[in-house]
């Protein structure tokens, strides 16, 4: 049998994009996991790219609107940080109690006071903070 040349699949650029669908399954997804973490509404705001108050509440009642694509990246990275915990902790209270312990790693602060900074990139770093201790396994 002679080999066949591998016909290359093109990138499809929209593949890659959060549907509407998506991003009001992330939306309900978030309030969930914040209710574990036991966040306070201003620290989901903060985390939330500075999301207002009314808006949280409406979400918390299930009505998120629409999301823009910077929110739509947070609640991305949130879920990986939120897996990255789950694959380290196997008891679950456990991991949702690590994200506001103090930790030698982050000089005494918690992830969440590295994530409550509020950029963008504080939940980047921190989601390949979590997938790199992870894959050291």
């Amino acid at each position: 049998m002679l080999l066949q040349p591998i016909v290359p699949t093109l990138a499809d650029a929209s593949s890659a994009d959060i549907s509407d669908a998506e991003a009001g399954a992330l939306a309900r997804t978030t309030v969930n996991l914040f209710n574990a973490w036991k966040l306070t509404d201003a620290q989901a705001c903060t985390l939330l790219g500075g999301l207002s108050a009314r808006t949280w509440a409406r979400w918390k009642e299930g009505s998120p609107g629409r999301i823009d694509r910077d929110l739509r990246m947070r609640m991305a990275h949130l879920m990986g940080i939120h897996k990255g915990v789950r694959y380290l902790f196997k008891d679950v209270a456990r991991g949702y109690e690590w994200i506001k312990a103090p930790n030698a790693a982050f000089a005494g602060k918690s992830a969440l006071d590295i994530m409550l900074q509020g950029e963008l990139s504080d939940l980047a770093v921190m989601r390949e903070w979590l997938d790199a201790e992870r894959s050291a396994w």
